[in-house]
């Protein structure tokens, strides 16, 4: 099985998030053992955002890192075990929303689409939308 990165490589749909990934220089993080928990937005998600925002946060590493890790939770969070969270902490620090009550899962306003992406070094759930933290 792959890693957290070369997963998402292969998948095909999420090169904005690894271009995003190598700018911030966080592939080794990636990497490494983990576990951990991605919410990958997909490269559709990124081009929902206002025009211009993608190529300035690559100017502006100390953003793009925050943003990136406000995606990523420590640990292996199987889809089983995210419905019965309301919030978990992010390794940006602040804690991301989780609602599973309409039968589907919400984090903040993203929607899981795809959940438990399996990889060596955790899991990946693919989202429609990029989280920002506050």
């Amino acid at each position: 099985m792959a890693d957290i990165v070369d997963t998402a490589v292969n998948a095909g749909s999420f090169n904005t998030l690894v271009a995003a990934v190598q700018a911030a220089g966080l592939v080794d993080t990636l990497k490494s053992p983990g576990p951990f928990t991605v919410f990958a937005p997909t490269d559709e998600a990124f081009s929902k955002l206002p025009a211009g925002t993608v190529d300035s946060l690559l100017k502006d590493i100390p953003q793009l890192t925050k943003i990136l890790t406000y995606h990523v939770v420590s640990g292996k969070v199987l889809a089983s075990d995210v419905v019965n969270l309301d919030s978990a902490p992010t390794v940006e620090g602040s804690s991301i929303r989780i609602d599973a009550s309409n039968g589907g899962v919400k984090i903040n306003d993203a929607t899981v689409t795809t959940p438990d992406v399996e990889a060596d070094n955790g899991v990946i759930h693919v989202i429609d939308t990029v989280l920002i933290p506050a």
